[in-house]
């Protein structure tokens, strides 16, 4: 397990899919701002894709995010599209409502930046997420990540365009203790 000050990441759990499935992508609205494509159900009892784990894909590494005072899981982390050859790789996360406003995205971006800086030995770390998720901003900012650039109206949530910002981080910008 990957350890920060108040969240661990750890494999992902057969049980956890349940969980994260119907508190993280049964919701339309959650799901849909959290996903690049449309929202769809899917059928009870089938392998979800978005949290089956393929242990031999190498450009994504999921994780389930648990509090370390007690074990509980929060959320999902992930380190995507990682790119060998130009060190490179996007991060994502969702937590669960329960564990919203703790200060645990804070955490789980400083723990990902750990993993993907020190044990991928990565040079470039990104983030793209909804202008209106403040507390994505927050959570990238507070560990380093530079605003970028805005993709105008990029993302389709819901009926409306919404903009996206790009956030990036560099192994040498990165500040351990942050």
């Amino acid at each position: 397990m990957l350890r920060g000050d108040t969240v661990g990441l750890r494999a992902r759990h057969e049980e956890d899919v349940p969980v994260l499935r119907t508190e993280l992508y049964d919701d339309v609205v959650n799901g849909s701002r959290s996903e690049a494509g449309p929202w769809r159900p899917i059928t009870p009892g089938s392998k979800d894709p978005r949290l089956v784990v393929d242990d031999k894909e190498q450009r994504h590494v999921p994780f389930s995010v648990v509090e370390l005072e007690g074990g509980t899981l929060v959320g999902t982390a992930t380190l995507w599209g990682i790119d060998t050859h130009n060190r490179c790789a996007h991060i994502g996360l969702g937590l669960l409502p329960s564990a919203r406003g703790k200060g645990y995205g804070t955490d789980v971006v400083a723990v990902l930046c750990h993993y993907g800086f020190v044990v991928r030995g990565l040079h470039r770390l990104q983030i793209e997420t909804l202008a209106d998720n403040h507390a994505m901003l927050r959570s990238a900012e507070r560990n380093g990540f530079v605003r970028e650039g805005v993709l105008r109206s990029s993302a389709w949530v819901l009926g409306e365009f919404l903009d996206e910002v790009l956030l990036g981080l560099l192994a040498e910008d990165w500040k351990r203790d942050s």
